[in-house]
């Protein structure tokens, strides 16, 4: 049986690798066209940003398109970084150099409590499109723990899980609480009920 083919507009490989193993057996996941411009993610939300990258990957490929947008939302910083969560630490800004920011903000917090918060989408050629979320709640680590993941992976600690952050957790184990997880099981679960 030939799977309908949907191309990712990440090019962030963890991303990627992590999105190929929740939507396997549903679709075939096609890179995104090296040829395609940085999609300036401007909406302001994390609804409007997976909706631009999806459309402008959809328009160059002529393709159903996914994309999703993850925001860190920390009690703290009153709902920051947010939609802003990749440039946290700036537009040039490395995943380290984000972490590193978030501890110094944190250094004199009480509370260090955070939702991240996913909304996965597919942009069809004819204008529909399918959106789901997930949200995995949990508190910010006062060091970084942890070897695998990407981003903040290193320290967010879910509720649903036994204490570990992200970046200690297989990738099945985070699959099946984090943010993203949830966020693809959504989708797939629409997917399979539209047929893709």
């Amino acid at each position: 049986m030939t799977l309908p083919r949907l191309v990712t507009a990440t090019a962030n490989p963890g991303k990627l690798a992590e999105i190929e193993v929740l939507l396997a057996g549903v679709v075939e996941l096609l890179p995104r066209p090296a040829d395609v411009p940085d999609i300036v993610e401007d909406a302001g939300t994390l609804v409007g940003n997976a909706r631009l990258k999806a459309r402008a990957i959809c328009a160059a490929t002529g393709l159903p398109a996914v994309a999703d947008d993850t925001g860190l939302e920390v009690a703290a910083l009153g709902g920051a970084p947010g939609v802003d969560t990749a440039f946290f630490a700036g537009p040039d800004a490395t995943d380290a150099d984000n972490r590193a920011k978030l501890l110094r903000e944190l250094e004199q917090a009480g509370d260090r409590s955070a939702v991240f918060r996913t909304v996965a989408l597919v942009a069809y050629p004819d204008g529909s499109e399918v959106v789901a979320e997930g949200v995995c709640a949990g508190t910010i680590a006062t060091e970084e723990r942890g070897a695998r993941g990407f981003g903040f992976d290193p320290l967010f600690v879910p509720d649903d899980g036994d204490g570990r952050t992200f970046a200690e957790m297989t990738a099945e184990e985070k699959h099946a609480v984090s943010h993203r997880g949830r966020a693809f099981h959504n989708l797939r679960a629409l997917l399979q009920q539209r047929g893709c």
